[in-house]
């Protein structure tokens, strides 16, 4: 259960980055509400998950799903560069989270 409130920590925290991105374009309540909405819920379900899974593990974890999620939104929603390099650095972090998960 703590794993998966971890993985929905981490979605969130991608809510919280789209905030605030939609902030810095445009800072009005609904936008400021999203980012502090997914930030806020986000750290919360992190609280939880660290009960019982490792700090490094856990906030690992929660970085790295932010990170990847965070620029394949801004890949697909913000027209951020699609490069092979950006890509393989992606692969890179989701390798080195799921390595930390492995040894951890």
């Amino acid at each position: 259960m703590d794993w998966l409130l971890l993985i929905m920590a981490g979605l969130l925290e991608i809510v919280g980055v789209i905030g605030l991105k939609r902030v810095a374009q445009n800072n009005n309540w609904t936008n400021n509400l999203i980012l502090i909405g997914g930030f806020v819920v986000s750290f919360q379900l992190l609280v939880r998950a660290m009960e019982t899974i490792p700090l490094a593990t856990a906030y690992a974890v929660w970085t790295g799903v932010g990170t990847v999620g965070a620029a394949v939104v801004g890949m697909i929603f913000f027209k951020e560069s699609k490069s092979w390099l950006r890509l393989g650095c992606i692969v890179g972090v989701i390798f080195s989270v799921a390595g930390l998960k492995l040894v951890g």
